[in-house]
């Protein structure tokens, strides 16, 4: 739904029926390194690679990535390893074909993906956070174990687990070139009884030379407990452990089992 006043367009963003946002992903990916630049990601892929050097990564180990989104984690990553990604979003692939073109670009749903080949890494970054139900989670991890190489690595990291959950506001005010992006997020757990919270999103698109555009959208995101991550990483053939990362997060390195 779109109203407009004067210059300012406005408009509510429904989500897709499985909780992600195709429009976000797909008409504004040439945004993406306003609404999460690239620098963001360089710290954490300093302290993954890192990790899986000592975990026993083999000298230009492949790496599959679901969910890469725009190639910004892939970009930090690729000097070290031979990396394929994948993603729902052909907007979301095109950006980060530009940004990484030696790497293999894959269409796919971490759900369902099935690329016939194994690696010796599997990450999913923060995209993990749209598998809502333990079924989906499921689902997600088991794509991992099937691309898994025995003996070799998986990486999750979910931006929540329901032990450390705390509801909070964060602001971003990015510019590049003629474009600058401002954004809200507001994150909050009405049900604690069930795996999710609600996350609502304010964007304030600014491009010289067009009409601002105000966006509103509000998502579920999935929110596990941590023993709930280990019991689903056991079952899909994983042996997992909790890691503290860089930017305070819990997350999970797996060894396939």
């Amino acid at each position: 739904m779109e109203t407009e006043l004067d210059d300012v367009i406005f408009e509510q963003i429904p989500p897709s029926n499985d909780g992600t946002n195709p429009k976000l992903y797909a008409e504004r990916a040439s945004w993406w390194p306003l609404m999460s630049p690239r620098s963001h990601y360089c710290n954490e892929a300093e302290f993954f690679t890192l990790l899986f050097k000592q975990h026993g990564a083999p000298k230009a180990a492949t790496l599959l990535e679901l969910g890469s989104g725009g190639g910004h984690l892939a970009s930090y990553l690729s000097d070290e390893f031979v990396i394929t990604l994948s993603d729902l979003s052909e907007g979301m692939l095109t950006a980060s074909r530009a940004l990484n073109p030696d790497c293999e670009h894959i269409a796919g749903d971490m759900r369902s993906l099935r690329t016939g080949c194994e690696y010796d890494i599997v990450i999913i970054h923060d995209a993990i956070h749209y598998m809502t139900t333990l079924d989906d989670l499921e689902r997600a991890l088991m794509t991992a174990a099937l691309h898994c190489r025995e003996g070799g690595l998986a990486l999750f990291v979910p931006d929540h687990v329901a032990e450390t959950f705390v509801p909070g506001t964060r602001c971003q005010d990015t510019t590049l070139g003629k474009r600058r992006l401002r954004f809200m997020e507001t994150v909050d757990d009405f049900d604690p009884t069930d795996n999710a919270c609600t996350a609502e999103h304010v964007f304030l698109f600014e491009e010289q030379g067009k009409p601002r555009k105000i966006s509103y959208q509000r998502l579920t995101w999935g929110v596990f407990s941590i023993d709930t991550w280990l019991a689903a990483l056991q079952r899909c053939g994983f042996e997992g452990e909790v890691l503290d990362d860089v930017e305070g997060r819990r997350i999970f390195l797996a060894k396939r089992t």
